[in-house]
């Protein structure tokens, strides 16, 4: 089973961000109703052949997401 809501996930991280679905379909050279798909669609981002790979050995699949560290904030100046 997979616990996490990915159109719900989606939706939030993009309005943390202020990012439209127009806009994240642009950053990864895809079409907004593609991305619409994708989310709103339960077997779009994960496909069951995915989720039985794990399912049946007996594990339940949950995602994290963690936020990039900018690359400028980890440099070190001397």
């Amino acid at each position: 089973m997979v616990k996490n809501d990915f159109d719900i996930d989606i939706k939030v991280k993009c309005l943390e961000e202020r990012v439209t679905q127009a806009q994240l379909a642009e950053m990864v050279g895809t079409s907004a109703p593609y991305i619409s798909r994708l989310i709103n669609k339960k077997d779009g981002i994960v496909n069951k052949v995915f989720v039985e790979m794990l399912e049946k050995p007996g594990y339940d699949i949950q995602i994290t997401y963690v936020k990039k560290r900018c690359l400028e904030s980890s440099l070190i100046i001397l």
